[in-house]
């Protein structure tokens, strides 16, 4: 029994093989998509609703194995509209004949084009104003825990062309990324955002590229000598301590290069305090990115 259902199978594969195999030998109609891209499209000029198809359906007859390579690996058809644009508005027309032409061109020789959906392409134009405007980053990010950002977000481009009517364009000054949320980052990350797009208006790119570098922090610890501010003339303040302990956030690639000179640590007298002042830092290393003292309140005695 075990060996007919055994038998049985063999020749059920046998007959499967055989059957395609034929298929893949015999010729036949399908229908297979054509992705088109365009080129030689000035960035002025605008297109009407619906626009240019970006797809275009073609019968073709061909071995099976032909037809199967085309559905695999779809084909690609580029179609320069430098010689159907003409003057400031009007409608780009690429006949049936030269659509045709170039579907044939991309075909391999075996393969006969028997029609296309469409027929034709048309599409009006028209030409829109254009303007300059700054491109910013719309996001959140936030590094992980012991990191932090040292450059950017940035964009690789700070300024964007923007087309549509005068009464829109005059409106915006600016144009921004769409919103980006990023959590416990900790590496330098690089990614393309798209630009948002408002109604009315057309950005001459879609997308744009976005760096953002991180890198581990430390902390550097100081004792500094602590400055006086605001002290009336005549007087003299005496701080209690005279130094404070300033400890620095800094990049781990930039450590040793942070020294104590490059702090300053003060108070700033005020006639409503009585007894005790605030610790202020200041810092002048680009590389110091966060400073706090201890303590940061010192008591005084204002002396004459």
């Amino acid at each position: 029994m075990k060996r007919d259902i055994l038998t049985f199978l063999l020749f059920v594969a046998l007959a499967a093989a055989i059957w395609y195999g034929h298929a893949m030998q015999s010729v036949r109609n399908t229908r297979v998509p054509v992705l088109i891209q365009y080129t030689g499209k000035p960035g002025s000029i605008g297109l009407a609703a619906p626009g240019l198809p970006d797809t275009v359906l073609i019968e073709v007859r061909d071995a099976g194995a032909r037809l199967n390579a085309y559905h695999r690996d779809p084909l690609r058809l580029t179609i320069d509209l430098r010689s159907y644009i003409h003057g400031e508005k009007g409608t780009i027309h690429v006949p049936s004949d030269a659509l045709r032409r170039s579907l044939s061109d991309i075909l391999q020789g075996t393969s006969r084009l028997i029609g296309t959906q469409p027929e034709e392409i048309t599409c009006a134009y028209f030409t829109e104003q254009e303007k300059s405007v700054v491109l910013a980053f719309e996001g959140d990010v936030k590094p992980a825990a012991e990191y932090q950002i040292v450059s950017g977000p940035t964009l690789n481009r700070k300024r964007i062309t923007v087309y549509g009517e005068d009464k829109m364009l005059s409106t915006i000054d600016t144009i921004y990324t769409e919103p980006v949320t990023l959590s416990d980052i900790s590496d330098t990350t690089n990614l393309r955002v798209a630009v948002a797009q408002q109604k009315g208006l057309r950005t001459e790119v879609d997308s744009v590229d976005v760096e953002i570098i991180l890198e581990r922090f430390t902390e550097k610890k100081f004792i500094v000598p602590l400055h006086v501010k605001g002290v009336p003339e005549g007087y003299r303040l005496r701080l209690f301590p005279k130094e404070v302990e300033v400890s620095v956030r800094v990049g781990m690639n930039h450590f040793a290069e942070v020294q104590p000179n490059d702090i300053y640590a003060y108070c700033t007298y005020s006639s409503e305090r009585t007894d005790k002042l605030d610790v202020d830092i200041q810092y002048t290393n680009p590389f110091i990115t966060a400073a706090w003292a201890y303590p940061g309140v010192v008591e005084f005695i204002l002396e004459q």
